[in-house]
């Protein structure tokens, strides 16, 4: 170096001293001879102010803030600068000296190459080998098992089925693709290993940014990248080092079509960029990061809690793909849940990185990228398959430098920060080949978007929990909304849940994500992509939240709730309810999804009872609705009277619809009731009311929970449930004598508050099912009659048989002889969901009814606290536990009342007497076929 130093100066006392000894002597022909000395400082006063013009455009041509690839005009400078040259130095002599500096300088240049400053790294090691037999075992095992899932539900291919797969770029043709490599170097000396294996790739690279971001090596770096002469190859430095996300940022930049960014101790094989690409442009695998080196995350334990990814000796750690240590190597393209060591993908697909910000940016980046990538853009990561005899088609062809150890994370705090990162990722919807090998199955999933709702949700949410057999796990959308900490302490939870390793109370950090933003968009796009995938990991039956939440969350949750298909319902609870639905939590994981199946509308008769109406309307409006939508119908008669019309007209009905019907003609009371409601669909279930009865504030609760537990469960088939009663009979109706009736005492060995069904329809308030009353429909007009005593159905014994100008009459001929039944509530003192105030009517004290009716023999107490703690176990007893009674109030089997009705031999069509009923289509209500019992 000396020695090059010593002649570089000589060279330029050369030059300098040629310029002046040729300008003075073209300077002084032709004129008088001053002194030397003179004559000298002239020249080296003229040189210097040319030297400093000179610096002076130099400076600022190299200033930062001019960038000369948009060539700017800089003629006007040009133009002075040749002028004063002309003045102080003639052009011939600088052209001259110019020439000879330029082929000094080339011959510098020239003189660098690759092979004179590459540096090697130098691989003395053989890669490490397991001898731990169960260890082996153990893995190749876990693999197999993913392999196999993975085989079965999205297929694998090995590298010659994906390279015959149909790809949208060419190697050869009009739709080669544009690739930019990126190279992140520190202190490694692979550099030029990594830019000779990517000069030689089959498919060209577009450009290649050779990064050094704080690196101690960054002269040597650049030195490097300049030896190589080759425009396509840049170098960007920084003092500051912006780590591993740094180079993701960079890529940002790309005008490319894909992006490869490579660490520094990975040296593709030359046909890698090939093979990347064409995976690439394949329809299956065009919205996926690839990749040579993956993980799989951890497993759940039999304790239910995760283990660290750097556990030893476990299984459930997960895998390291490919791993030499235990000969695991690759034939197969296998899903992995974040890339090692090296990243293809298309340029569209890398902002996706920055959508939240990094759990932390001291390390991360390569699950980061996953699993964003999985959470707004359904983007897979995947570790392709190699050719074991053609070393260029190895991500890796060194296999030694990044497969014998992950060096950036071996430390016991790195370790740890990565295992909170990935244990994040689960818990706000990260789908990890765990989740998709073993989706699990809870029964509800709670969300609250601030600490008030966790409060008005905890008693459910203890409910559910407190419940044998019942999951239920609760997420919060985190940061400044709803902090995990404060949502734990409002469930007098311990902090710690926040901490651990297992499923519980999920922390969506949305609030953090959100920032300084004004904007809800940030904050629904968080809900929405983190409750989409628990619901797709967890399968709720239910997603619960209060009704009053934000409209926009409500509508994520809505969108979220439908995406994945599964049949998980969104359920909105208004506060007030949430004590009132503890029940929920008794019912079966099947039956829970149709919460909001059923849609039970509300039907009432009425024609001049203006008062009794005030009062049923104000008991209507005190219930509890569970923020169901629950249409309601007036149905008046030609006499209804003034003030009836002015009450229906002002009455304020919050809970659904309202509908008016008022008939021209005066039909009566078998009319007024029988086409008072028709269903629309089989969902569709009407309550008939009259208008001198009283509900209960319970009484939709009652009926909501029993059509869940016994009409909308899957796992119950009752076909013989036909009604839903919210009354409790004191008498038993069909007999002459009228005899005093007390079910709680009648079924005390049974429990004596079990509800049971009983042949016996309800008019004092009733749901009735849609199937039925079609079919009921059809009966009526195949069997009324105006004389009563011309219907051919005669029930031996029953006092019902003379009844005239009743709908009931035929409906409970009907259920007879089909066998069907109506569900009954039976609590201390008959207290029921509905009374009747026995008020003068139609029947009730009219001139032609001779029965006298003892109004205590009808009127019962209302339920006024929740009847949940009144039931056998403090719920609904399984269907096949509840008794039945025929139409005299007598236990009979189901079994047994179709063959009584079978026996009778009265129905529309004839059938076996011993063995067969006539079976209806539910759809028409038309009798079809008789079938056997």
């Amino acid at each position: 170096m000396m020695g090059l130093d010593r002649n570089t100066n000589t060279r330029s006392r050369d030059y300098l001293e040629g310029m002046l000894s040729d300008y003075v002597g073209g300077k002084v022909k032709g004129k008088p001879q001053k002194s030397t000395s003179a004559r000298l400082v002239t020249a080296l006063t003229c040189l210097q102010f040319a030297f400093a013009v000179y610096a002076t455009f130099l400076l600022y041509y190299m200033s930062p803030s001019i960038d000369l690839r948009t060539k700017p005009d800089f003629t006007w400078a040009t133009k002075i600068a040749q002028q004063w040259k002309q003045y102080i130095i003639p052009p011939h002599i600088i052209g001259h000296y110019q020439d000879s500096a330029s082929l000094v300088r080339l011959a510098e240049i020239q003189s660098i190459t690759p092979s004179e400053i590459c540096e090697h790294e130098k691989i003395d090691f053989e890669q490490k080998k397991s001898n731990d037999a169960q260890m082996i075992k153990l893995k190749t095992e876990l693999y197999n098992e993913v392999l196999d899932f993975q085989s079965k539900n999205i297929g694998t291919e090995t590298l010659a089925q994906l390279m015959a797969m149909k790809s949208k770029w060419d190697l050869k043709g009009p739709n080669r693709p544009k690739v930019t490599v990126i190279l992140n170097h520190f202190k490694r000396k692979t550099l030029c290993a990594q830019l000779d294996t990517l000069l030689q790739q089959t498919l060209p690279f577009h450009h290649v940014w050779v990064l050094s971001f704080g690196s101690p090596n960054e002269l040597s770096l650049k030195r490097i990248v300049d030896s190589y002469n080759d425009s396509r190859i840049s170098f960007i430095s920084s003092s500051y080092d912006f780590k591993y996300y740094g180079r993701f940022q960079m890529a940002l930049q790309t005008e490319a079509d894909l992006v490869y960014i490579v660490d520094d101790d990975m040296i593709p094989g030359k046909k890698m960029l090939q093979i990347l690409s064409h995976v690439a442009g394949t329809e299956k695998y065009k919205n996926s990061v690839l990749g040579s080196i993956g993980r799989i995350l951890p497993f759940r334990q039999k304790d239910f809690t995760f283990p660290s990814y750097r556990k030893f000796r476990s299984k459930e750690a997960g895998l390291y793909l490919p791993d030499p240590a235990y000969d695991i190597t690759l034939d197969k393209i296998v899903q992995v849940d974040f890339l090692s060591s090296s990243w293809f993908l298309s340029a569209e697909l890398i902002k996706t990185l920055f959508i939240e910000t990094p759990f932390t940016f001291s390390t991360g980046e390569d699950l980061h990228l996953s699993y964003q990538l999985q959470k707004y853009r359904n983007a897979g990561s995947f570790v392709l398959p190699v050719d074991p005899k053609d070393k260029e088609t190895w991500g890796d062809s060194e296999h030694r430098l990044a497969y014998v150890s992950e060096t950036t994370v071996i430390f016991k705090d790195i370790v740890q920060v990565r295992d909170d990162q990935w244990w994040k990722a689960l818990s706000t919807g990260y789908i990890t080949q765990w989740a998709a090998m073993h989706p699990q199955k809870i029964d509800a999933l709670f969300y609250a978007h601030s600490v008030d709702e966790v409060k008005a949700l905890a008693p459910l949410i203890e409910k559910f929990r407190s419940t044998v057999g019942k999951k239920a796990y609760i997420a919060v959308s985190g940061g400044n909304f709803c902090p995990c900490e404060d949502a734990a302490t409002a469930l007098k939870w311990p902090k710690l849940v926040c901490k651990e390793r297992r499923f519980k109370i999920f922390d969506l950090a949305v609030g953090a994500l959100s920032g300084i933003s004004n904007s809800e968009v940030v904050v629904l796009q968080g809900v929405y992509a983190s409750m989409k995938g628990l619901i797709k990991i967890h399968n709720p039956s239910v997603v619960i939240t209060v009704a009053d939440i934000d409209p926009n969350v409500k509508k994520t949750l809505k969108m979220a709730t439908e995406t994945n298909g599964n049949g998980t319902t969104l359920v909105l609870l208004p506060r007030p309810s949430i004590s009132k639905v503890l029940w929920m939590a008794d019912l079966r994981t099947t039956a829970l999804p149709n919460w909001n199946r059923m849609r039970i509308s509300i039907n009432i008769i009425t024609q001049n009872r203006a008062h009794s109406l005030t009062r049923l309307l104000k008991s209507l409006s005190d219930a509890y609705y569970l923020g169901d939508e629950v249409p309601i119908s007036f149905n008046m008669d030609s006499k209804v009277d003034e003030a009836t019309i002015r009450l229906v007209s002002s009455f304020d009905w919050p809970h659904g619809p309202k509908t008016l019907k008022r008939r021209i003609i005066q039909g009566g009371l078998i009319r007024a009731v029988s086409e008072s409601w028709y269903p629309s669909s089989d969902d569709d279930f009407g309550l008939l009311l009259e208008d001198d009865i009283e509900v209960s504030p319970y009484y939709y609760l009652w009926i909501k929970y029993a059509l869940l537990a016994y009409h909308y469960d899957p796992q119950v088939s009752l076909p013989e449930l036909s009604s839903i009663s919210l009354y409790t009979p004191r008498i038993v109706e069909v007999v002459k004598e009228r005899p005093k009736w007390n079910p709680t005492q009648f079924f005390k060995n049974i429990h004596p508050n079990t509800p049971y069904f009983h042949q016996l329809p309800c008019s004092w308030g009733a749901v009735f099912f849609p199937k039925q009353w079609r079919e009921f429909y059809v009966y009526m007009n195949m069997r009324f009659t105006e004389d009563a005593k011309k219907n051919p159905v005669q029930i031996p014994k029953s006092r019902t048989n003379g009844w005239q100008a009743s709908w009931k009459k035929f409906l409970i001929d009907m259920m007879y002889l089909r066998g069907y039944v109506s569900l009954y509530p039976n609590f201390p003192n008959q207290a029921s969901f509905s009374t009747n105030h026995m008020e003068p009517g139609a029947h009730i004290s009219a001139k032609d009814n001779v029965v006298k009716h003892d109004k205590s023999d009808f009127e019962v107490p209302l339920l006024k606290e929740d009847f949940r703690n009144f039931l056998p176990g403090g719920k609904l007893p399984p269907a096949s536990r509840l008794p039945s009674l025929n139409l005299f109030n007598m236990p009979v089997s189901l079994k047994g009342l179709k063959a009584a009705g079978a026996k009778l031999g009265q129905d529309v069509i004839g059938c076996n007497n011993a063995t067969e009923i006539v079976m209806v289509d539910h759809q028409t209500g038309l009798p079809a076929r008789c079938a056997r019992f």
